[in-house]
């Protein structure tokens, strides 16, 4: 009986290990990964897949770990462009007298594109595959996201007074509308409401939007319970938390990312993990604002699903995933009194299937499994800040740093090759950097 022939495939990566999230804490020694089109076909044994594939590219990371993609689930990232614009000062300051002031004057589809595309070069070079946006001209975000190949889901943004966006609460929905069409059918850009917080959106606005969201069958993404003021100025607003005048609405659903929650009573962490809402932690950011702390041991003990995500970069002040893992484990133990409290392997499920399923894309990626699309990022280990090594996933999570990232694939399309972008102007787009830079400097007089 004759043996078959090997299979023809795109592409065959083979790696000193594989971590594939799903199944959990699982790193599989001298792997390869088997890729045809945008999607992985199999995971197995390098001397197997050798036999089994006739791949028209190899490529062999005998020093690397090759993970699923990171995935930041809360970003503002044409805010890159206002990098360590306004650092040290309270969220209420920093907002109000330094960003808002400063967006109001530059923002437009030109800083929108710029920003983004800042943005997904340092993603990309950080390992980071998928960002959940949250800014205004989603539009150009968007177009921003598709011409680069970087998969995004993109916020349709909501907020009470009007902005060079949108004039009036019906010139929001109105461009929402348009804009998620105009996202429909993209194979790697999709789209989410994104009212601002509820201190900004009024109660006819969110009752329209929980209306949208499911004829759409789309997220919604908003910052909630990020402040301990937020929470009392709601309260003495309508005697009512936040929490309780979304759930009053019927916001607290399955579709639900509710972004900080810093501020949390055990019934709604109950609330949270039985209406299947999905929780981001944003660890850096509050710390540098001074926000709270999100409880992610008692949310990840109720059940909730909970992602993390960088916040922008005016607030980060970078789009780290690595930094951010590491950070998330470290204020958890602390919080929570608890060395053992969410360990490297939850970390890093924080930061790619649980990402995934918040944006309700879990099927598609978030784990290296066969039919899913194969996003990927290869991270060599065999530096000497990453040496001795004993175990792999508690590497990448408290030792490896975002540099030691050396090749990412976004649905079976190479973005980073030996640390070197593909197919984006990194020249071009350093004098745009600088250039914006030159006029923010001359219009931020706070």
């Amino acid at each position: 009986m004759s043996q078959s022939a090997p299979q023809t495939i795109d592409l065959l990566i083979e790696a000193r290990w594989v971590v594939p999230v799903e199944p959990h804490n699982v790193v599989l020694e001298q792997h390869a990964v088997a890729i045809d089109g945008e999607r992985i076909v199999g995971i197995l044994p390098i001397a197997e897949a050798r036999t089994a594939y006739a791949p028209r590219e190899r490529v062999e990371l005998g020093e690397h770990v090759l993970i699923p993609g990171l995935i930041n689930t809360h970003t503002h990232n044409p805010m890159t462009l206002l990098r360590g614009l306004a650092d040290d000062l309270p969220l209420m300051v920093w907002l109000q007298q330094h960003i808002w002031p400063v967006e109001g004057k530059v923002i437009g589809p030109e800083f929108v594109r710029d920003g983004v595309e800042l943005a997904v070069a340092e993603m990309i070079r950080g390992g980071t595959t998928c960002a959940n946006e949250n800014y205004f001209f989603p539009d150009a975000i968007g177009a921003t996201y598709r011409k680069l190949g970087f998969r995004a889901v993109v916020g349709l943004p909501v907020i009470e007074f009007p902005t060079a966006w949108a004039r009036t609460q019906d010139e929001y929905f109105e461009r929402a509308a348009e804009t998620h069409d105009s996202f429909r059918h993209d194979a790697l850009v999709r789209t989410a409401f994104a009212p601002h917080a509820p201190y900004t959106v009024s109660d006819e606005s969110f009752e329209r939007i929980r209306v949208m969201a499911d004829q759409l069958d789309i997220p919604v993404h908003l910052h909630l319970h990020e402040t301990a003021n937020e929470v009392e100025e709601e309260r003495k607003k309508s005697g009512l938390r936040p929490f309780q005048r979304l759930q009053k609405l019927g916001l607290i659903n399955d579709r639900l990312i509710a972004v900080h929650m810093t501020q949390l009573t055990e019934g709604e962490m109950a609330a949270c993990a039985e209406a299947g809402v999905s929780v981001v932690h944003c660890p850096e950011s509050n710390l540098k604002l001074a926000s709270g702390f999100c409880p992610a041991e008692k949310l990840r003990k109720a059940g909730v699903n909970l992602a993390i995500g960088t916040d922008g970069c005016a607030s980060n002040n970078d789009l780290d995933m690595f930094g951010e893992m590491r950070t998330a484990a470290l204020l958890a133990k602390a919080v929570a009194e608890d060395a053992a409290a969410f360990d490297a392997g939850y970390a890093l499920r924080t930061a790619t299937i649980q990402g995934a399923k918040a944006l309700g894309l879990e099927a598609s990626i978030g784990s290296i499994e066969a039919g899913k699309q194969a996003d990927l990022a290869a991270v060599r280990l065999s530096d000497l800040e990453t040496q001795p090594l004993f175990h792999v996933i508690s590497q990448l999570v408290y030792a490896t740093g975002r540099h030691q990232v050396t090749d990412v694939w976004i649905a079976g399309k190479r973005k980073l090759a030996a640390r070197e972008l593909v197919d984006l102007d990194t020249v071009g787009m350093l004098a745009r950097t600088h250039a914006w830079r030159e006029r923010i400097a001359s219009l931020d007089k706070g």
